[in-house]
């Protein structure tokens, strides 16, 4: 009798459902630019056309782009992110952080100006406490966490 694998519960595998792949994030990446058309967003990140049709889709019902549409005949649609969608921007500012870091450590491709005036430095911190979020002893609660062993 063999055991079923019972895979841990947890929000970063929900997640990653619907954005774990790449042309999502950088569907997002564009709509985060402040690219809208559909024919853009195809151009700026190299996906096909029917692969990011069903990306975006998949964005729209779980709530994180809305379509709008511009153009009657033929009908043609903007998309936009959603509150939810433009979370997903400090998703990118972290990878783009470590990617920067990691991968292009001599000369990154892209940096953001903060409205301070200075580079953009993202940092994750405890919204409690102030610190990093790395920083410290973390521990897995709820019901996504397992016993140790």
């Amino acid at each position: 009798m063999s055991k079923s694998i019972q895979p841990r519960e947890c929000s970063i595998a929900d997640a990653l459902d619907l954005v774990g792949e790449r042309w999502t994030l950088l569907a997002v990446r564009e709509l985060s630019h402040g690219v809208r058309r559909f024919d853009q967003i195809v151009r700026n990140t190299g996906a096909s056309r029917d692969i990011l049709t069903a990306r975006l889709r998949k964005l729209e019902a779980a709530g994180a782009v809305r379509r709008k549409q511009y153009n009657e005949h033929p009908p043609r649609y903007e998309y936009h992110l959603t509150p939810a969608g433009q979370e997903l921007g400090d998703v990118l500012l972290a990878l783009m952080k470590w990617g920067d870091r990691h991968l292009n450590s001599d000369d990154p491709p892209l940096k953001w100006q903060h409205s301070c005036g200075e580079t953009l430095e993202p940092e994750l911190i405890c919204a409690h406490c102030g610190e990093p979020a790395r920083k410290g002893v973390h521990s897995p609660t709820g019901r996504g966490a397992l016993p140790a062993g």
